[in-house]
This record gives structure tokens, sequence and C-alpha cells, in this order.
């Protein structure tokens, strides 16, 4: 029995006319290609989640808490606004706090001539704290506009495929390695599956 991770990508701009759709949206083609994983795509801006801590009552936040519940690992596509990342990622970020727990988390940054780095370096601090796993490794795309075609793919498609890829290696021997972890009564059932 071949395993299969649930990999949420979290788009982590909100902004009108965002670069984010066209970053996030080759990340996601190259890994709906992997026969490892099932990709749930997860938008602040279609969530559109309260300003304000309200709880699940709130539908935004119970969709993205179910989605990020479900998820085995994640990926955050993120902008550098301002020296770091987003509002509207932070957002989303505190709005759940369980769901993220002993999980592995991989980023793609993009933005000027630090390519997003900055934000990335805040946002390990932020998800050390609720015992997410970070990737060493990151794929970023400094002046990023310079970076992609008209059609949306990176002008260096072979090195910025190849990047990702081996990034995606490392999330999902954390993805298997803490699930395991996670349910190990799981892993025990899948071994006793593969052996009949």
């Amino acid at each position: 029995m071949k395993e299969s991770f649930n990999l949420a990508v979290i788009y982590g701009s909100a902004r009108e006319n965002r670069f984010c759709d066209t970053v996030a949206g080759w990340a996601v083609e190259i890994l709906k290609s992997d026969p490892d994983l099932s990709i749930d795509v997860i938008d602040p801006a279609k969530l559109d989640l309260p300003s304000r801590h309200v709880g699940n009552t709130h539908p935004g936040v119970a969709e993205l808490q179910a989605s990020l519940a479900e998820a085995d690992a994640f990926l955050v596509v993120t902008p550098e606004y301002n020296h770091s990342f987003t509002g509207e990622l932070k957002l989303l970020i505190d709005s759940a706090k369980a769901e993220w727990r002993r999980k592995p988390l991989a980023f793609v940054s993009y933005g000027g001539m630090s390519g997003g780095l900055r934000a990335v370096e805040h946002l390990r601090h932020v998800f050390a704290e609720l015992h997410v796993v970070t990737m060493r490794d990151v794929v970023s795309f400094a002046n990023v506009w310079n970076l992609f075609d008209p059609d949306g793919y990176p002008i260096d498609k072979a090195g910025s495929e190849t990047a990702l890829r081996n990034m995606v290696i490392d999330l999902k021997w954390w993805a298997r390695t803490l699930r395991d972890g996670r349910y190990p009564q799981v892993k025990a059932e899948l071994l006793e599956v593969a052996a009949s």
C-alpha cells in the first residue's frame, strides 16, 4: 500500500492583484503531479476571516480549522511586506492552534532583493511556538517580477522545479515521521495490511 500525504498549500497574501497567484499557481501545478500528494489550497482571500478572534463559530474559521486538521504537511507561499509577512497570514495562523501541532511545513517565498527570506525567518519563530517543524531549505524568488514569464512559469523552469521537488522530498519524510508519531496505531494497521 502506497502512502499519500495531504498537503495544504497556504497563500500568504490576500492583497488585490497579488503576485501570490502566480507563484502559488506554479507550485500547486508542480505538486499536483506528485502521486504521493493530495493538494488542498487555503486562500485567506477566499476564507474572509474575521478581523478579531471569534472562535470556530465563524464559517471561515471553521473551514480553515477543518482543512488544517486534515493536513499532514503545509506549504506556505509567502511574500515579504515591510521586512516581514502579511497581517492576513498572521490572522490565518492565529485562527487555529491544535491543528498545526506536530506537523511539518515548507516555504516558497518571493519579493524584492531578499526574495521573501526575511518573512520566512519571522514565520519560523511563529511556527516554532505552534510545535510545527519547518524545513531548512526554502524555494525563494528574489526580484520575482523578472523571474516569471507571462504564462506564469519561472524563467528557470528546470532549476525552480528541481528546488521545489527536492524540498518536498524532505517535507514528505517529515510528514511520514510525524504522522507515525501522532498516530502509531495507523502505522501498525498499514504494516498489517501490507503483510497480508
